[in-house]
């Protein structure tokens, strides 16, 4: 059985990393990549295509062609992952590997070594040397963590690392509704955690563990003004998931479950 990992990309034709994909792609049958193009507007999908092309049984291209948020982009690449019968496990990571492949098994080995789990995540706030953040942005995310913590009421170090792995069995739990937010969707990964498997609960069923590196890529895709813009987007979900109720979770999850249209925009494409 495989892992599957999702990588959400939009305009990263310059910042991937074609030759370190395809290596570690090469010499890991038991991991498939699928690639997600957010509506790029520069050659990031012909770049898709090119890594696809050297290794076409292992790497997918799923290509929405409109701009949609990283929460949708992951939603999408996890309904195509979901239906192959050779998947275990999915997870996500970012494009510019800010966490690496070595951390990445990592979180898969300790999803795989307890019955127990649904989710491993990686985590900054409690890593080793290898973890560069800049000042400023350390300060940013010590402010946002505190609105998080107060919002899901679970005590989690680092929600927002972009690097996640979930078993199949969780799947329909986390993804099978439409998310609120296009890049807060962690949060409400964990809000959806904690109502499906209950608050007493929830923390036996996933772990935080801590990366050995993690670096800051400048050009990231979130600027100061989206960070400006975080406690307003957290108050949204919270009127959402907590004062107006319109989140409504399925307590049975099935494979129909998983037949939800994923994205907004109806143009999308899937190289298998």
């Amino acid at each position: 059985m495989k892992t599957g990992i999702i990588i959400p990309c939009y305009n990263e034709e310059s910042r991937l990393d074609k030759n370190a994909f395809i290596n570690f792609i090469v010499n890991h049958d038991d991991y498939h990549l699928c690639f997600v193009n957010d509506g790029s507007r520069d050659e990031t999908l012909k770049v898709l295509y090119q890594m696809k092309s050297t290794i076409p049984s292992r790497i997918s291209v799923v290509d929405i062609k409109k701009n949609v948020g990283k929460a949708a982009a992951v939603r999408a690449g996890v309904r195509f992952l979901y239906h192959m019968k050779d998947i275990s496990n999915i997870g996500f990571m970012d494009a510019d590997l800010s966490t690496d492949f070595r951390d990445f098994k990592d979180l898969v080995r300790t999803l795989d070594s307890d019955d127990k789990l649904s989710v491993v995540f990686g985590s900054r706030n409690i890593g080793g040397k290898g973890i560069k953040r800049d000042g400023f942005r350390l300060l940013l995310s010590n402010i946002i963590k505190l609105c998080i913590c107060r919002l899901i009421k679970m005590p989690i170090r680092d929600t927002q690392c972009g690097a996640k792995v979930f078993t199949k069995s969780i799947i329909p739990v986390v993804y099978g509704n439409a998310f609120v937010s296009r890049w807060l969707f962690d949060v409400e990964i964990f809000l959806r955690l904690r109502k499906y498997l209950g608050s007493k609960n929830v923390m036996s069923r996933i772990c935080e563990q801590p990366l050995m590196r993690w670096v800051h890529v400048e050009d990231s895709r979130l600027g100061l003004r989206d960070s400006i813009r975080i406690p307003f987007r957290l108050l949204s979900i919270w009127l959402v998931y907590s004062v107006l109720s319109n989140f409504q979770l399925i307590e049975t999850p099935s494979e129909d479950y998983m037949s939800f249209e994923v994205i907004e925009s109806p143009q999308l494409k899937i190289a298998a």
